[in-house]
């Protein structure tokens, strides 16, 4: 279907008009690349299907964030004292930010969370140059966020929210606007990765009215699931606990703004193991040359549940950034690995006896399975003694054998794959 502007206002579940984002993509004219929507023949033939991926990756930020952040400083009324910028962000709005208040000469203070990969934090000083100060405060977004608040308030400056205004949405949507520019076949299904939920409330917005036959479909991680948990509760919802993983989407509640247009105009929220986007990540690094960040991969890793669905569709991933950080690269390896089954880990109950490690390696490893960890502290006043031990095995299915032969041996064991949190300190 061709792009063309309806003669009609946009639903009443949302604020986001066709006109102020034309207005948005007038202003970002210059400022952002308007990025292609590329064919992926790997993806087309794993699929059987028409697969375009979105290269918001290759934005001047790396990232879309450019477009909700330009969009809404450079709207603010010249005579507003609170001309000082302020914003929190887990990397990639913070770029965007930090670009913004470059271009338009502007100060900026930038709250991010401790843990951020070094590779955003620097360069968010470099689009930024001498005009913001970074902070880096707390765990997570949440954490930074609340403190950017205090800063903000403290001074009277400006707080510019990552998703949560309506600015920041009409600047993501032109996101949307660019995609049905660019092709005139009907687009059967649009996947999105979801955070707060700016990028999936522009987008869907622009879809619904001009594209109203599109599946939209929005993708959190497994181990964030803040949109999805609130759209099936009806409200939103802080997570009790969050995995931080894909730092880019991991967010504990949804906007206020955000939730009432997702929860009016997305068809569904799906949620993607984290393995399974480092697997994927891997995958378009080594197959297609690309390197993306977790969340800029969210979008890829959901076409593997709708593989049936997608067969012989027009589909669209959006790829939204490609901030990644080089030393994650094992941590992302070790992770998809483990999502393949071909990596497992162990605490081993060992009897303290002379040829119990030979009897292990003998008995109950198969020809092919080599030991990757393993750490022993033998203790004098004990007969039995705990062993944390990890093998990477050839086939998946190999680590059953190995869990029956270490039961036969009478080796007790607790397998802990799935226990992130215990295997963090420990791989």
């Amino acid at each position: 279907m061709p792009y063309s502007m309806p003669d009609l206002e946009a639903p009443a579940a949302t604020a986001v008009t066709l006109e102020n984002v034309e207005r948005a993509a007038r202003r970002l004219k210059g400022v952002i690349t308007k990025t292609p929507l590329m064919l992926n023949l790997g993806l087309s033939r794993t699929y059987d299907a028409t697969i375009l991926l979105k290269r918001e990756d290759l934005q001047v930020v790396r990232s879309y964030k450019i477009r909700g952040a330009y969009n809404k400083i450079s709207t603010l009324p010249t005579t507003v004292p609170g001309r000082q910028i302020v914003c929190a962000s887990a990397g990639n709005h913070a770029q965007g930010v930090a670009y913004a208040c470059q271009l338009l000469g502007l100060q900026g203070d930038i709250f991010m969370p401790a843990q951020t990969p070094a590779q955003k934090v620097d360069k968010v000083r470099l689009f930024g140059k001498d005009m913001v100060t970074v902070h880096l405060t707390g765990r997570t977004f949440d954490d930074c966020y609340h403190a950017a608040q205090a800063f903000c308030d403290a001074r009277g400056s400006t707080f510019v929210h990552p998703f949560d205004d309506l600015a920041i949405v009409e600047g993501q949507a032109t996101v949307g606007l660019e995609i049905l520019k660019a092709t005139k076949a009907p687009i059967d299904f649009c996947f999105m990765p979801i955070g707060g939920g700016g990028l999936a409330s522009g987008l869907s917005s622009v879809f619904r009215q001009l594209s109203p036959q599109t599946r939209l479909i929005g993708v959190q991680p497994l181990g964030a699931p803040s949109m999805h948990d609130a759209l099936r509760a009806g409200q939103r919802q802080a997570l009790a606990s969050l995995d931080t993983f894909v730092d880019g989407a991991a967010v504990k509640c949804p906007g206020e703004l955000t939730f009432g247009i997702c929860q009016a105009l997305l068809d569904e929220v799906h949620l993607v193991p984290e393995g399974q986007v480092c697997e994927d990540l891997l995958k378009m690094y080594n197959e297609e040359g690309m390197v993306l960040e977790p969340a800029g991969t969210l979008a890829i890793s959901a076409l593997h549940a709708y593989a049936d669905q997608i067969r012989g569709k027009t589909v669209v991933c959006i790829v939204s950034g490609s901030n990644n950080d080089i030393t994650r690269m094992e941590d992302i390896k070790e992770r998809a690995q483990r999502h393949q089954g071909l990596k497992h880990y162990f605490m081993v109950t060992f009897n303290q006896a002379p040829g119990a490690l030979r009897r292990f390696v003998n008995n109950v490893l198969n020809e092919g399975t080599d030991i990757i960890q393993f750490q022993y502290i033998k203790k004098n006043n004990k007969e039995k003694g705990p062993v944390f031990i990890g093998v990477e095995v050839k086939n998946p299915h190999d680590v059953e054998g190995i869990k029956v032969r270490m039961a036969d041996e009478g080796f007790g064991f607790e397998y802990l794959n799935g226990k992130q949190d215990f295997l963090s300190l420990l791989v």
